[in-house]
């Protein structure tokens, strides 16, 4: 196959411009120009089209009957700093984050989160929005004195609410 860059010099007749009078470092200079400028033509013309947005992740249907729940502590209850929160789930799978079985999920901690995360998008992962994606029941956690809300959102292996959200009732704890 011929070197495309090396094509250019048959675009100007050797009619008009006998080759021997052409220096080979013009005609390659030449020949790159005519690429550049065909290539910048062809992205010009793509970058005018309209960006395609990103599709949505999907989300996983809820089982039927499935259920999260705090087991304690119980709303309204007044606990140390340090408070074990133990977490129940039934109707569905409880596995790691690394099982993508279907109809399974692991549960997600909600810390003083007035509303549920976006429901087209993953679960975020900070401080008030504890993961435990290695299928945890249990986790103790540091609470400073005050009152303070507790709620489950259980999630599948991307992390990514059921549709509709398996959440637990929002529990308020007094924190001594």
């Amino acid at each position: 196959m011929r070197n495309p860059l090396m094509m250019a010099p048959a675009l100007i007749p050797s009619a008009l411009i006998p080759s021997a009078l052409i220096p080979s470092a013009l005609i390659r200079f030449v020949a790159i120009a005519f690429a550049a400028t065909t290539l910048l033509a062809a992205h010009s013309a793509l970058a005018d089209e309209p960006a395609k947005p990103a599709a949505a992740p999907t989300r996983a249907k809820a089982p039927a009957g499935a259920s999260v729940f705090i087991v304690s502590p119980k709303n309204g209850e007044t606990v140390g700093q340090d408070v074990t929160v133990k977490f129940g789930v039934k109707g569905i799978d409880l596995k790691p984050a690394t099982d993508a079985s279907p109809n399974s999920g692991h549960h997600h901690l909600l810390i003083d989160v007035a509303d549920l995360p976006a429901g087209n998008a993953p679960v975020p992962a900070d401080a008030t929005h504890k993961h435990y994606g290695k299928a945890q029941t249990e986790d103790t956690i540091h609470l400073t004195p005050g009152d303070h809300t507790l709620q489950l959102d259980f999630a599948d292996f991307a992390h990514m609410q059921f549709d509709p959200p398996l959440v637990s009732q929002k529990i308020t704890v007094h924190v001594k």
